[in-house]
């Protein structure tokens, strides 16, 4: 039997961008040929689509790292490098993706063969023939391809199902699935038989709807006992709720006490109380069924849908589909978790920091500033030009001057020393 998982943590990498060449054209007769760096590609993306056939993240705790294949580096006589491979992750439908440090929603997969883009690989760099002009015509440069971040994401499944079947361990939500579907759930007379989520499609004339057996809950699972955040999960997206009760007692416990307990862990876990129920009165073969029946009746008033059926001679199922595909259609729509990330091409830190240490030094450090020492020929003249003028557009020279850098104060980038100079 596979292992069902609905949850896990796995990190995650666009590709980087390839990097630009430095390159001056060869020929045979052609003492000084220009530059024909060309450009770096463009890292491989990172995108889920949604499968069908899938029902568990069994998969993820044997892979936990996913990387989409960098960009190739640009080449001679112009020639931009290959752009790195997408990579596609399959996921079942349902799955909530979350960023772990801020908790983020990034995706919620909802539709069949859905596909979201969730990290941009990075931009390839400039090859040297870009930084050509009519007062630079060699440039000894070029930049590098853009370098992304690993994240680690958290993926859910939060089941999507129609109807799903609630109730207290033994109750008989499994037997009802088998009776109303095709399903055939794991069935015995003990407490936590199923431990996954069991789904079917009952048929209604030329329609239908899909129905989940949802694990047995307990007292307290919405604060977590037991595996109760595994289980109600699976309720938040079902649109109409079937609250089955052992209506016999044979377990020993009351049945107007298991339906209060059951509509508090509902009520208690994000407000599912709400959402459209029809009560199963199961097990209405055995005995003291007829009297706690009238007693439930009682005590819920005549509002209350209430449904007396057998699973175990498949007694009072007859009209009930259609009763659930009626109160379906005056059920809210699906729920869909906001989505409050937005892809970006390159996951930007601080550009930089001005910090000045006990000698007195300026210290200038941050992605923006690796990148561009990245991009550097510390012994070519044009290439020096271009790289104070980059600082100046980053605005370096504002942030020295804001932290009381004056003329002549030393400072320092990666590998390079210069004095300030206003």
């Amino acid at each position: 039997m596979v292992q069902y998982v609905d949850i896990v943590k796995v990190l995650l990498k666009a590709g980087n961008g390839g990097d630009g060449k430095v390159s001056f054209h060869r020929e045979k007769y052609v003492t000084n040929g220009g530059p024909d760096g060309g450009d770096g590609g463009r890292g491989g993306n990172v995108i889920f689509v949604a499968d069908e056939g899938m029902r568990t993240l069994m998969d993820f705790r044997i892979r936990r790292k996913f990387r989409a294949d960098d960009g190739e580096g640009g080449a001679a006589t112009r020639r931009t490098g290959k752009s790195g491979k997408d990579l596609v992750i399959s996921v079942p439908q349902g799955t909530v993706i979350r960023d772990v440090k801020t908790s983020r929603v990034m995706a919620d997969i909802v539709d069949k063969d859905e596909k979201r883009v969730l990290l941009r690989g990075g931009r390839g760099g400039a090859g040297n023939a870009r930084f050509a002009t009519p007062t630079r015509q060699a440039p000894n440069f070029a930049k590098p391809g853009e370098r992304v971040e690993e994240i680690e994401v958290q993926l859910e499944i939060k089941s999507i199902a129609d109807v799903g079947l609630v109730g207290l361990p033994n109750v008989g939500k499994s037997s009802i699935l088998s009776v109303m579907t095709a399903a055939r759930p794991e069935v015995a007379n003990y407490h936590f038989t199923t431990l996954t989520p069991n789904l079917g499609v009952v048929r209604v004339g030329d329609d239908g709807f899909v129905m989940a057996d949802i694990p047995g809950l307990i007292e307290g699972a919405a604060s977590g006992a037991g595996l109760g955040h595994a289980f109600l999960r699976h309720v938040e997206r079902t649109r109409v709720l079937l609250h089955v009760l052992d209506i016999s007692g044979s377990e020993g416990r009351d049945p107007l006490e298991d339906y209060e307990v059951i509509r508090d862990e509902l009520r208690l876990y994000g407000e599912l109380s709400h959402r459209p129920q029809i009560i199963l009165a199961n097990k209405m073969d055995l005995e003291d069924a007829q009297e706690n029946l009238a007693r439930l009746r009682e005590k819920l008033g005549e509002d209350a849908v209430i449904y007396p059926v057998s699973a175990a001679t498949a007694q009072g199922f007859a009209d009930l589909p259609y009763k659930i595909k009626n109160a379906l259609d005056d059920a809210p729509a699906l729920q869909e978790f906001e989505e409050d990330y937005v892809p970006v091409e390159v996951i930007e830190k601080e550009p930089f920091v001005v910090t000045r240490g006990d000698d007195g030094w300026f210290v200038v450090q941050g992605p923006a500033i690796d990148r561009l020492m990245q991009s550097v020929n510390t012994g070519d003249v044009d290439s020096m030009a271009w790289f104070e003028r980059m600082l100046r557009r980053l605005g370096v020279y504002d942030a020295l001057r804001a932290r009381g850098a004056k003329d002549g104060d030393e400072v320092e980038l990666g590998s390079i020393q210069f004095d300030f100079v206003d």
